[in-house]
């Protein structure tokens, strides 16, 4: 046994990569992308590419970039909604040997101008209409500092991008391309894949790198526990800027996937969606559950849809509208760090008979690790010990497993805290362990919000919160919110009373001129002081049950917009 060791062809890096390779082999005449394939598309620009088609653009993209000067290991940043180069360039950036760099659209320009700074983005693709941004962002840059080059994606040639210094359209790298290009495959399967920020840090950008490994394992992983059949038909509500789609942007290569994209959607766009193009499979935070949900005159699907969906648990009341229209739901739990769920609540189908109260309490807890985690546990923050299973005894979560990042990028002591110390990767989450085994997510540990699938650090809005001249004490906290699960709500004591005093609209509106808009309070309170410890910390145990007294905000109307995600509301 001593002279069996690794060789050559037993020990192949593995990636998410070879799916496109083995797509298009096996579903290579069959329906890969499809785009503006709707009833509604007046202007007979629909678009479909086979996966035979998709590999080749892929890998003539994967050429022009390589031209570019762009080396292994470089960061190539794209900025787009969920439209067709975007789903292309999980593949073709790192088959030039560049790490890709998924950014979220919703993103403020100085955010956006310290997160390609922090990342040393050598090469950015930006959709048209977020290229204004990204101008401005660029402005922000010091003086002397790198710019990175700029690729304009446009859905059509007669897209005009004025004082753009682009070097060239999307389209025109593809079609320039070199279609023999041997694409540059990982020297090592821990080599990054990918570099997805956690949220619209400013001061502290966390980095997450992920392996070629990791999401090869966890993209095997997400298509088994969700049973995910050959040849579905997925329809991308999930923002691919969210960890890379969920790993999906990979695995529907892997089971030849029709990807219907979106680039922008409502409850009557995605239902026109399903209906057209016979959807099977879909992903999604709550949120879109909730706009499923509160369709007026929704009628009930023709054929089953499959949704998967994570971050605060769907109230049951969504549940179970959701459900009744014919949807089938399962819920899990993931972060950046892991590059999508690992955590799922995997259904028995003894469950199926409970009434519906009983299943949606089943459903919305985040439930077991997933085949690719080594191990998941709570444990005591005190002690170190696993916390008894009696779904009450609050602990953190920690994790082990294939698909848990390299570590954060630049950041050796954060990675370190994170991983190294404890042998666990540290969540930062609470939660419970029920006598079934399965896991529930109770809180935060650093008081992150989570709204429509975004995390909002509280910290972070108190910042800006503190700079407004007339504000003496900030703390942010959640409300509960229909639509978007939960949302900001800022208790404030202020400096002056009288003529002067500031309003809750001037505060809203100080703060969305400075944050990025899905960070902005919903909800603001005034009180004459802010409850405190005797040793003069804030007790946000109190600020919450003030704000879950409030009631959730209720929504009448709403629409959103994929690009930039910006809902309008219309609140009671």
């Amino acid at each position: 046994m001593e002279f069996l060791m690794p060789f050559r062809p037993n020990s192949v890096p593995l990636t998410p990569i070879n799916f496109l390779e083995r797509a298009a082999t096996a579903y290579s005449d069959c329906p890969a992308l499809v785009y503006n394939n709707n009833d509604d598309n007046k202007n007979n620009n629909a678009t479909t590419y086979t996966w035979d088609q998709t590999h080749q653009r892929c890998v003539q993209a994967a050429s022009s970039i390589k031209s570019l000067g762009i080396k292994q290991g470089d960061v190539v940043s794209v900025l787009a909604p969920n439209v067709p180069a975007m789903y292309e360039l999980q593949f073709s950036v790192p088959m030039a040997g560049a790490v890709v760099n998924n950014i979220n659209t919703r993103l403020d320009p100085r955010t956006l101008s310290v997160l390609l700074r922090h990342s040393e983005s050598k090469l950015v693709f930006v959709d048209h209409h977020l290229h204004p941004i990204l101008v401005r962002a660029l402005s922000l840059f010091p003086p002397g500092t790198p710019h990175p080059i700029i690729v304009v994606i446009k859905d059509t040639d007669d897209v005009n991008i004025n004082g753009s210094n682009s070097v060239a359209s999307y389209k025109q790298l593809v079609d320039g391309g070199n279609p023999g290009f041997e694409w540059i495959r990982p020297k090592s399967e821990w080599d990054a894949l990918a570099l997805n920020y956690t949220s619209g840090t400013t001061n502290n950008p966390k980095g997450v790198a992920l392996s070629h490994r990791g999401y090869y394992i966890l993209a095997v992983d997400t298509l088994l526990e969700w049973s995910v059949p050959k040849q579905p038909v997925y329809l991308w509500t999930l923002p691919m800027f969210h960890a890379n789609g969920w790993s999906l942007t990979w695995g529907m290569a892997a089971v030849g996937a029709t990807n219907i994209c979106l680039r922008k959607f409502d409850a009557p766009i995605v239902y026109e969606a399903i209906q057209h193009n016979r959807v099977t499979h879909m992903c999604g935070a709550p949120v879109v559950l909730n706009m499923l949900a509160n369709l007026p005159n929704a009628k009930p699907l023709t054929k089953p849809v499959h949704i998967l969906t994570a971050g605060a648990p769907p109230p049951a009341s969504v549940l179970f509208r959701t459900e009744s229209l014919g949807f089938v739901v399962s819920h899990g739990y993931g972060l950046t760090e892991t590059g999508g769920l690992v955590v799922n609540s995997a259904w028995k189908s003894k469950w199926d008979h409970l009434p519906a109260k009983e299943r949606a309490r089943l459903k919305a807890r985040q439930g077991v690790g997933s085949l690719g985690m080594t191990e998941v546990d709570i444990l005591d923050p005190k002690t170190g010990q696993p916390v008894r299973r009696d779904g009450s005894t609050l602990g953190e979560v920690v994790l082990k497993g294939g698909s848990v990042m390299l570590g954060y990028l630049k950041d050796p002591e954060g990675t370190s805290k994170s991983m190294t110390r404890t042998g666990w990767f540290r969540t930062g989450d609470v939660g419970v362990i029920h006598h079934d085994g399965y896991l529930e997510i109770k809180d935060r540990l650093k008081d992150i919000i989570i709204s429509g699938g975004e995390n909002i650090s509280s910290v972070e809005v108190e910042a800006v919160l503190y700079t407004h001249p007339a504000v003496n004490e900030a703390a942010v906290v959640a409300r509960p919110d229909e639509f978007w699960g939960e949302t900001p709500c800022a208790f404030l004591s202020l400096k002056m009373k009288g003529e002067n005093e500031v309003t809750k609209k001037e505060i809203i509106e100080y703060c969305r001129e400075r944050m990025a808009h899905y960070m902005v309070p919903k909800t603001v309170v005034f009180e004459e002081e802010l409850p405190k410890t005797s040793t003069g910390k804030v007790q946000k145990f109190l600020l919450r049950e003030m704000a879950k007294a409030m009631g959730p905000i209720k929504v009448v109307s709403y629409t959103t917009n994929a690009t930039t995600n910006n809902v309008i509301t219309q609140m009671q």
